[in-house]
This record gives C-alpha cells, sequence and structure tokens, in this order.
C-alpha cells in the first residue's frame, strides 16, 4: 500500500484541483501519469444536463474514433447465407443465428460488439435480457441493426464507440491508448466530444455539457476546458 501511497502522490504532484486544463495540456498531462506496467487506456466522461429518465432527454450513439481506439474488439453477427458470409469476410469473430442464440442463452458471451441483419430482430429480440443488460443489444440507431454488416463490422474493428447516458447523466468512453500521440489523442477526443454534442436531445434544457474530465486507468482524473475542446 504505501508504494501505491507512494505513486498516487506522485502523479498528483503539480497538479492544480479543480482547474479545467486546456485540452492539449490535459492530453500531455494525462500521458505523463500513465506510468502502469501496461498501456492504460485513456477515458473520457462527460456530465450532462439531462434527465435520462425522459424519453426526450436520451443521449445515444456512435462515434467513429479517427484514429482507433487501441482495443481488440470481438464481434458477433446474427447472419445468414450471403450475409453470414459478408461478416466473415469482413472480421467477425463469430458468425450465427440460433446457433448463435442458443450460445448466448447457455451464458457463453466471448464477445464485445454484437450486430445484427434486420431479418433477424425477431431472433435477437429473445435476449434482451441478456444483451440488453450488458450494453450489446444491436440497436439501429448506433448502426448494428443493418444490411451491410460488412461495413458494421469494419465500423467495429476500427475504433467506432458507442456511448449511452448513464442514469447520473454521465458519459464514459474509452478514446485511446496512452501510447498513442497527443494529436490522435486530442483528435479521438474532439470526435467524441462532437458526436455526443450532436446527439443533442430534444428535450434538453440549460446548459448541456456542464463538465468533461480525462483520466488514464490508473491515473489521476483532470477537468477540461470544454471550449478548448470545441474550438
Amino acid at each position: 500500500m504505501a508504494k501505491q501511497a507512494k505513486r498516487i502522490r506522485k502523479n498528483l504532484d503539480g497538479l492544480e484541483r479543480g482547474k479545467p486544463y486546456a485540452l492539449a495540456e490535459a492530453v500531455a498531462l494525462i500521458k505523463e501519469r500513465a506510468n502502469a506496467k501496461f498501456d492504460e487506456s485513456i477515458e473520457i466522461a462527460m456530465n450532462l444536463g439531462v434527465d435520462p429518465r425522459h424519453a426526450d432527454q436520451m443521449v445515444r450513439g456512435v462515434c467513429q474514433l479517427p484514429n482507433g481506439s487501441g482495443k481488440s474488439v470481438r464481434v458477433a453477427v446474427f447472419a445468414k447465407d450471403a450475409k453470414a458470409d459478408e461478416a466473415k469476410q469482413a472480421g467477425a469473430d463469430i458468425v450465427g443465428a440460433e446457433d448463435l442464440m442458443e450460445s448466448i442463452q447457455k451464458g457463453k458471451i466471448d464477445f464485445d460488439r454484437c450486430i445484427a441483419t434486420p431479418d433477424m430482430m425477431p431472433l435477437v429480440g429473445r435476449l434482451g435480457k441478456v444483451l440488453g443488460p450488458r450494453g450489446l443489444m444491436p440497436n439501429p440507431k448506433v448502426g448494428t441493426v443493418t444490411p451491410d454488416v460488412a461495413a458494421a463490422v469494419t465500423a467495429a474493428k476500427g475504433g467506432a464507440v458507442e456511448f449511452r447516458v448513464e442514469k447520473a447523466g454521465i458519459i464514459h468512453a474509452g478514446v485511446g491508448k496512452a501510447s498513442f500521440a497527443n494529436d490522435a489523442l486530442e483528435g479521438n477526443i474532439k470526435a467524441f466530444v462532437d458526436a455526443v454534442m450532436k446527439a443533442k436531445p430534444t428535450g434538453a434544457k440549460g446548459t448541456y455539457v456542464k463538465k468533461l474530465s480525462l483520466t488514464s486507468t490508473m491515473g489521476p482524473g483532470l477537468s477540461v476546458d470544454i471550449a478548448s475542446v470545441s474550438a
């Protein structure tokens, strides 16, 4: 515990608590303090002025990170015949129909993203109670229910990040790795914030983005000046 406390104190040294940092400075400081023995993930948190309990204030969407997420994403696809072949050729890790449904019902969920063709949704709908709580249920609003499964698989593998506001009005997402170049991380962050801004619901009143912060897996969190991201 002493070593951990010392590392934490060192990471906090030189930081001004509560200060909103410009994006470029925040990214540099976060990277400097991502000193774990593995390639830490860089995560963003956005506190939104919405109440997701109301349907007209739900925020949900997908962002294609221009510089990738740095994560290896396992993709499962519900499809048959030619569409199943397209999914496999695009790099899907698991492709099936009834067999895939039975596997999931037995508790075997070894994938990070689930995609389905529209004709498969009556089948996939039976898995709502299993996939829904895990955030894996295919949805046309985020492009995971589509006849173009090849494009969806390519997007998922290439850095497409889904987001959905939580009960407290907060959105969390990974936007890259500590090993990424500063400008690559900044580009991903700007793209993500832009996607959330475009997903602003009609029922949102007042200030939409109240607070924005960045952190690494094991590092401190920093508040980011919202104007420096949207500029």
